[in-house]
C-alpha cells in the first residue's frame, strides 16, 4: 500500500538583498579600476573622459549598505529589512542596467506598443563606417533616419488600401557594443507591422493597415537602398571620397551592409514581445558571463562565437575594464528613440498608444491619513514592482509572516548609518579601494583581489638610490 504523500503548501519566494562586494566584477574594479585610471590618464596627458571615471565609482559605492539605505518595517511582526541604495549608472553596474532594461521593455509592452504585430528590423553597417558613427551622435541619427524611411517605404509598398500619409510606429534602440565587448555601432529596430493612417469618420481614431508579404526580396531592397544612400551621406559629409563609395557600393553580399527582419511577434504574445523589448535595450555585458581563469586572467563568455570560432574572451582585468569603459555612453544621449506615430509630437500618437494593454501599478506604501496619491509617469515604475517582475518574488514580503512591508525612513547621514550597522552586526566601513600600482605590485593586486577587501593596503617606499663620487677612486 502506497504511503500517504503530505501535502505541502508552497512558500512565498523571499527576496534577498544583493551584496555586490562579493561579485567577481565588483572586486576586479575595486582591485584595478585606480590603476587603470592612472595608465590611461599618463597616456598622452589626457585622462579618460568624466562620465566614465564617475560611472566606475558610482557603481563602487552602489548595493553598499555603508553609503545609505532604506528601512522597511513589518507591522505585524517587527522584523527591519535594510535596502542599499542603487547607482542609477549607465553601463557599468549589472544591477542599475537591469532594472534599466527591464523598465523600459515594460513600459514599451504595457503603454506603448499596441495590441499589433511588432517586427524587429536589425541594420548592421560595414567596419569602416563603424568609426565614424562611434564618434559622431549625428550621423548616428542620420543613419537611423535613413534606415526607417526606407522600412516606411517597405510597409507601404506592402500595405495594401493605405494611402501616401500613411506612417509607420517605431521604437529604435541604438547598440554601441557587440557580443564580445567590442565597439560595434549598429541598430535594433522594434517596428509595428504595418501602417496607421487618420481615421475618416473619428477625428481621433486611427486605421491601421497590416503589412503581408515581407520576404526575402523586399528585405534585399531595404538593404540595398539603405547602402546606396548612407554612402552617399557619408561622401556629402566629407567623410568618404565618391570614388571609395562606388568601390563599397559595388562588393557582393551586401558589402558589409546586413538588414534582418526575420523575428515577428504575434499580437497576442505580449510576454514574447517584453522579451524582444528587452533583447533590444539589453546592456552592453553580463555579469553571469564573466569568470575567473587565474590570478591575472578573466574569461568572458560571449554568446555568439568570433571569426576564429571561439566564445571565450580572455582578458586581464584592465583589459576589461577598458573595453567596459569604451562602452560606457554618453550623459544625455537617448538609449532608444520613438518613431513615427509614436514620436512625442506625432497627432496619432494618443490614439496609438490607446491600443496599448495599460497595467496599472498599485502603490505599496499605504497612504497616511488624509494622503493623496501622487501622479506617476507611465515610464517609472515602482522598484518593488520591477524586481517582482524580474524574479517572481515580492521584495517587500516579510520574511518572517509573509505579511507586506512598508518603506519608513531613508537613512543616509554617516553617524546613524554607521551606529544601525554595527547594531545588527553589518561591516560599517565601505570596501577599501586599492590604490594605483605599477607592474612590481603586481602580484600583491592578485593577493588582495583573492583575499578580498579585509585586508589594510601598507605600500612600502622604495629606498633612495645613493649616489657615488666619481672623482673617488675605489
Amino acid at each position: 500500500m502506497d504511503a500517504p504523500v503530505k501535502s505541502v503548501a508552497p512558500r512565498t519566494q523571499c527576496y534577498q538583498r544583493r551584496r555586490p562586494e562579493q561579485t567577481l566584477w565588483y572586486r576586479t574594479v575595486q582591485t584595478h579600476f585606480e590603476t587603470w585610471l592612472a595608465l590611461s590618464s599618463g597616456e598622452y596627458n589626457e585622462s579618460p573622459p568624466a562620465h566614465v571615471e564617475s560611472a566606475f565609482r558610482r557603481y563602487l559605492e552602489c548595493g553598499i549598505l555603508a553609503h545609505g539605505f532604506a528601512k522597511a518595517h513589518c507591522d505585524e511582526c517587527g522584523h527591519d529589512f535594510l535596502i542599499a541604495f542603487s547607482c542609477k549608472g549607465r553601463g557599468v553596474c549589472p544591477s542599475c542596467n537591469t532594472r534599466r532594461m527591464v523598465e523600459t521593455a515594460a513600459h514599451l509592452a504595457d503603454h506603448v506598443f499596441p495590441r499589433l504585430p511588432v517586427r524587429q528590423w536589425v541594420l548592421s553597417v560595414p567596419k569602416r563606417l563603424r568609426y565614424f558613427l562611434q564618434r559622431d551622435v549625428a550621423l548616428q541619427g542620420a543613419v537611423l533616419r535613413i534606415f526607417l524611411r526606407e522600412v516606411e517605404r517597405c510597409l507601404r509598398e506592402h500595405s495594401p488600401g493605405c494611402n501616401a500619409q500613411a506612417r509607420i510606429g517605431a521604437v529604435a534602440f541604438i547598440h554601441r557594443f557587440g557580443s564580445s565587448l567590442n565597439e560595434h555601432v549598429h541598430f535594433h529596430c522594434c517596428i509595428v507591422d504595418g501602417l496607421f493612417e487618420p481615421a475618416t469618420v473619428d477625428v481621433d481614431g486611427v486605421n491601421f493597415h497590416a503589412a503581408t508579404w515581407i520576404d526575402e526580396v523586399a528585405i534585399a531592397k531595404v538593404q540595398a537602398e539603405v547602402r546606396r544612400r548612407v554612402l552617399r551621406t557619408f561622401v556629402r559629409r566629407g567623410l568618404f571620397d565618391k570614388s571609395d563609395a562606388e568601390v563599397m557600393g559595388s562588393w557582393i553580399h551586401g558589402g558589409g551592409f546586413s538588414v534582418n527582419a526575420s523575428v515577428c511577434i504575434n499580437e497576442k504574445d505580449r510576454a514574447g514581445l517584453e522579451r524582444l523589448l528587452r533583447y533590444c535595450a539589453r546592456p552592453p555585458f553580463a555579469l553571469e558571463h564573466l569568470q575567473q581563469l587565474d590570478a591575472e586572467h578573466l574569461v568572458y563568455h560571449s554568446p555568439k562565437p568570433g571569426l576564429d570560432g571561439t566564445s571565450d574572451l580572455v582578458l586581464t582585468p584592465l583589459e576589461l575594464i577598458g573595453k567596459i569603459a569604451a562602452l560606457i555612453p554618453p550623459p544625455r544621449s537617448h538609449r532608444h528613440r520613438y518613431y513615427g506615430v509614436l514620436a512625442p509630437n506625432s497627432p496619432m500618437r494618443a490614439a496609438v498608444i490607446a491600443m496599448a494593454p495599460v497595467v496599472v501599478i498599485v502603490p505599496t506604501m499605504p497612504l497616511a491619513a488624509g494622503g493623496e496619491v501622487k501622479p506617476r509617469r507611465a515610464s517609472h515604475y515602482l522598484w518593488a514592482m520591477l524586481l517582482a517582475r524580474i524574479y517572481e518574488a515580492f521584495p517587500l514580503t516579510c520574511p518572517i509572516c509573509q505579511a507586506q512591508m512598508r518603506i519608513i525612513a531613508f537613512i543616509n547621514e554617516a553617524s546613524d548609518v554607521r551606529k544601525i550597522l554595527e547594531h545588527i552586526g553589518e561591516s560599517s566601513q565601505p570596501p577599501r579601494i586599492a590604490p594605483a600600482r605599477g607592474p612590481p605590485l603586481w602580484e600583491l593586486a592578485a593577493n588582495f583581489a583573492q583575499a578580498g577587501s579585509d585586508h589594510e593596503w601598507v605600500i612600502v617606499e622604495p629606498e633612495p638610490e645613493i649616489e657615488f663620487d666619481q672623482s673617488v677612486a675605489w
